[in-house]
């Protein structure tokens, strides 16, 4: 995926999160509105992480193209 493939998924992902968070201002979420956030969250982790995965392969010079996508279990563990 291309950086601004990616910038592009992010935006949706974070459009979709706000639009969740505002539907429910002053009242709480249901269990799957709670899992789909979680979902978005990580979502987004794995957006965020390929995209600097690929900015740092090419500041050094390497083929961001080769940048993988790490898994949730991965991206979820990193400090914020």
């Amino acid at each position: 995926m291309q950086d601004a493939e990616l910038l592009h998924t992010i935006h949706e992902l974070v459009e979709e999160e706000h639009t969740l968070e505002r539907a429910h201002v002053g009242t709480g979420l249901s269990a799957q509105e709670r899992d789909r956030l979680h979902e978005l969250e990580v979502q987004l982790d794995q957006c965020w992480d390929l995209l600097a995965q690929r900015r740092a392969r090419r500041k050094a010079g390497l083929d961001p193209d080769a940048a993988t996508p790490r898994g949730a279990e991965v991206v979820e563990h990193f400090l914020q």
